[in-house]
């Protein structure tokens, strides 16, 4: 039973995900950047930092369960590495420059802008902590 509810779950979260992939796509809106997003992205990788880039969208759902692990993030490694989110159903230029195909995707880069890791779906804060520490960021 509680496989099947499992597999249920699984199955529902994969469906969310291909639907926003597909609404991705074949939206005719015109991108929406916020002021913050427009600037952001245009300096993504932030030179000299180490730099987490979380592409998603703020009405999916594992894009949701993140959004508080995001902003604790943000807070506990301000200055120390730049942690940036932008909602590509809003803002579909970085979607496309960065080749998403599923969301939410998060890339690190390296203080050079180098890509050195990438990582489609949830993440959770201890996946992220680690990549950072991996990446030298205490």
């Amino acid at each position: 039973m509680k496989k099947r509810i499992l597999i249920a779950a699984l199955g529902f979260v994969a469906l969310l995900v291909i639907t926003g992939v597909l609404r991705l796509q074949f939206s005719q809106r015109t991108p929406e950047a916020t002021l913050a997003e427009s600037h952001q992205i245009n300096g993504v990788p932030v030179k000299g930092m180490v730099t987490m880039l979380d592409l998603g969208a703020t009405s999916c759902i594992p894009c949701k369960m993140m959004a508080p692990i995001m902003e604790r993030v943000e807070k506990n490694y301000k200055g120390k590495a730049a942690i940036i989110f932008v909602d590509v159903w809003k803002n579909q230029e970085p979607a496309k420059r960065f080749g998403i195909r599923a969301i939410p995707t998060q890339i690190f880069f390296d203080k050079q802008g180098k890509e050195v890791y990438r990582h489609a779906g949830f993440m959770s804060e201890e996946a992220i902590v680690a990549q950072l520490k991996k990446m030298g960021v205490n």
